[in-house]
């Protein structure tokens, strides 16, 4: 595997990323590493989570391992396999065993995405015993002291099929992400998109909107990140209603009359 012949510091940060705090939560998330607490990142698509992780890992010092999780992600795709390698049999560690081994942050994102049979090996590493069993070698693998364990999930998207079992849910603590406040969310476009206080001011302006559109029918609201990607088109010249067309109107919803009104919200503004 390219992780374990680069080794773990191809997964440290080399670079702070940029991180505004909304609510506490680089306070919570500092006290929960240092305790070995595993920690549940709630909230909807693009709202900073993964930022967030970004920027404890580089505060923290620690490597960080992200897994986007899928319908086909398997235990052996977390835990190692045994792989062919010339005429030998060698065993190579996934994400997980790497980062418990080398004190890792493993970041499991959108962890209802995964099967089932997968989520259950991360129960004995998210309570007091932090152990992982490989079952193909007949070991188990104590995590050390810096592993941190960290899942998100995006609430609002999970039917009763793909929702985290309360077994799960029980072991860790949890922080609720939302769309920050007005004034976190400019000077965020602003740094992110390059934009000047006046556009990001109106960017945020036409995400609060369109997140009120919740009410009438819009599935979920606009992203903080699809307002950055907005931005970053006008920043290089794009005109306002096309740019908002492109990163916002049409990634969050395909019916026509929804897109109309997001349109005239655009031309209202800009």
């Amino acid at each position: 595997m390219k992780g374990q012949e680069l080794g773990i510091e191809q997964y440290r940060l080399t670079e702070e990323p940029f991180y505004e705090e909304v609510n506490g939560e680089i306070g919570l998330l500092t006290i929960a590493a240092k305790n070995q607490m595993p920690v549940m990142l709630k909230g909807p698509t693009g709202c900073g989570k993964t930022r967030f992780v970004q920027y404890m890992a580089y505060r923290l010092g620690r490597p960080l391992i992200t897994v986007a999780c899928h319908e086909d992600l398997t235990a052996s795709d977390l835990v190692g396999r045994y792989l062919l390698k010339g005429e030998e049999t060698v065993w190579v560690d996934g994400p997980l065993t790497l980062g418990i081994k080398h004190g890792a942050i493993v970041y499991l994102d959108e962890i209802v995405e995964a099967r089932k049979d997968t989520t259950v090996i991360i129960h004995p590493l998210s309570d007091d015993r932090r152990i992982l069993p490989l079952e193909k070698k007949g070991q188990v693998i104590e995590a050390v002291d810096e592993f941190m364990l960290v899942i998100s999930y995006n609430p609002g998207y999970q039917s009763v099929l793909k929702d985290l079992k309360q077994s799960t849910k029980q072991r860790f603590l949890a922080l609720e992400f939302t769309y920050p406040p007005k004034d976190i969310e400019g000077r965020i476009i602003e740094h992110e998109a390059k934009v000047n206080k006046d556009i990001a001011t109106r960017l945020v302006k036409l995400g609060e909107k369109v997140r009120n559109l919740r009410s009438h029918g819009l599935e979920e609201g606009v992203s903080t990140r699809l307002l950055i990607y907005a931005g970053s088109l006008i920043q290089k010249g794009v005109a306002p209603h096309q740019a908002c067309d492109a990163a916002v109107t049409r990634p969050i919803t395909d019916d026509p009359d929804m897109q109309r009104s997001i349109q005239e919200l655009v031309k209202a503004i800009f």
